[in-house]
């Protein structure tokens, strides 16, 4: 019986029937009320987590010292929760998915308690690298189980319901980590995340069956491969520290090269990491996952310099800074569960292009927003941004799903998130190097300022049209393989 089979063999009805009854009420049946609750927890326990530490970060380094160590705390964590993605399809297979999410949740823990009773940034960076290994497995897997605990009607309102948990950790988190640093200690903004990992590890022993792969079909772990696409992240992630601009170009070129040779190996493994069409411009699959990956690249522009530019361009305070920039996770929340209640499963997968369209159009107008003054064009192109998301994000990770083989939609799956955190990693340090390449400083003058984000975003505008062209592909190829 074919994993298909097993998925939606329970279903009564066809196709066309389940995908007119899918309703939102349907997540929070007693069938479906756990398995909701799980999934969307190890969602939240990557979103919270990342807000709740980047809020308290500060009044840490300013307990412990170190603070040359604080990027680094950003660093690491993304680092290797991109490494723990990748690990995720294989620890399943190896080991089954109960024992990887219980193990991953385990480390995540060890990482948060010696975070908490760190007294030096060093046990911070270390806490902070057990928990990204951790969380990096738990969100992978969470992405894989989705197809295994609900039937195809279900998955869009899934993805939107993540989408909500995003969207509510983008305001919760800096207001919750926030008031718990001033008022407690950095420490307790650290040790929250610690209940939810333990309910998300009791959900797990309801929901996720004893089960696992027979030890003929277990591959070995590749390491090596792992280790060196670590270490181009980490190489790229190093770059942005980089005063210099040629170090910066060699330290990202050598990284380039680390992982381009990756890929090529990968495919040629036994043991393979990525899904065997991963990054092929012929197959939907490799296209699909060049939006997933390219999207959070360009968007990470906005990112890294949107409340900067907010503040020293226009004399905004940090509160509302912030409230414009969380426009975009509004928008992607409000227009994910649009199109997750919009019946057709075809019209779905076709109105994904324009998800890249509107990014392009976002950052086009955040250039324009730039070279006129006009902050009243912030709020809207983050509106835009937050909306290419939404509009295209959970039906374009469902897409991915519904092309892999029976045999590689774990490896797919997993693939989802880590893009995703892999796309931001890089894009930070690449608009980083944009920006320092055109005279952004931090004593610079306004007007040098102003220049520099005019580059960096009109970069980023220009090049998002290649996310446009991976868009249109993989909605033709997908129905030239005959897959929507």
């Amino acid at each position: 019986m074919t994993t298909d089979n097993m998925i939606y063999a329970d279903d009564p009805m066809n196709d066309t029937t389940a995908e007119i009854a899918g309703r939102w009420s349907e997540l929070l049946k007693p069938r479906y009320l756990a398995s909701t609750i799980t999934l969307c927890l190890g969602v939240a326990l990557f979103a919270f987590n990342e807000f709740f530490i980047s809020t308290a970060l500060p009044t840490a380094v300013e307990e412990l010292g170190g603070a040359a160590l604080l990027s680094w705390a950003i660093t690491f964590y993304l680092v290797f929760a991109i490494i723990g993605g990748m690990t995720a399809a294989n620890l399943k297979q190896r080991f089954g998915a109960r024992l990887t999410l219980l193990a991953a949740a385990a480390l995540f823990v060890v990482g948060t308690m010696l975070a908490v009773t760190a007294t030096a940034m060093p046990q911070v960076l270390v806490g902070r690298l057990l928990q990204g290994a951790g969380e990096g497995v738990v969100a992978a897997l969470c992405y894989a189980l989705i197809p295994e605990l609900f039937p195809s009607r279900l998955v869009p309102k899934v993805f939107g319901a993540e989408a909500i948990v995003w969207a509510s950790a983008a305001f919760a988190g800096p207001l919750v980590a926030g008031g718990l640093t001033e008022h407690i200690s950095w420490r307790a903004a650290f040790f929250i995340s610690v209940p939810a990992a333990a309910l998300f590890c009791l959900l797990v022993l309801v929901i996720v069956p004893r089960a696992g792969a027979a030890p003929s079909a277990s591959r070995p772990i590749p390491f090596l491969r792992l280790a060196a696409a670590g270490c181009g992240i980490l190489l790229i992630s190093v770059s942005a520290a980089m005063e210099l601009a040629g170090l910066q170009m060699l330290f990202l070129t050598i990284a380039a090269l680390i992982l381009v040779v990756s890929v090529r190996l990968d495919r040629r493994s036994l043991s393979p990491v990525l899904p065997s069409a991963a990054f092929s411009f012929h197959r939907s699959l490799g296209t699909g996952l060049w939006v997933v990956f390219l999207m959070p690249l360009f968007q990470s522009v906005g990112a890294v310099f949107i409340v900067y530019s907010l503040q020293h361009l226009w004399g905004l305070g940090p509160m509302a800074a912030g409230g414009l920039s969380a426009v975009m996770a509004i928008f992607w929340s409000l227009v994910a569960i649009g199109v997750a209640s919009i019946p057709s499963h075809g019209l779905r997968n076709r109105i994904t292009q324009a998800g890249p369209v509107l990014l392009a159009v976002g950052l086009a107008v955040l250039v324009v927003a730039l070279w006129t003054g006009l902050i009243w064009l912030v709020p809207l192109a983050q509106a835009l941004i937050g909306s290419a998301f939404g509009i295209c994000w959970g039906t374009l990770s469902q897409l991915m799903m519904d092309v892999s083989s029976d045999v590689e939609r774990d490896r797919t799956s997993a693939m989802l998130p880590t893009l995703q955190s892999a796309g931001y990693a890089i894009g930070a340090a690449v608009w980083g190097f944009v920006a320092n390449a055109s005279g952004f400083a931090e004593a610079a003058a306004p007007e040098t300022i102003r220049h520099a984000m005019l580059v960096v975003f009109s970069v980023s505008a220009i090049l998002s049209l290649s996310a446009i062209w991976f868009g249109f592909r993989t909605v033709r190829l997908a129905r030239a393989e005959d897959r929507l």
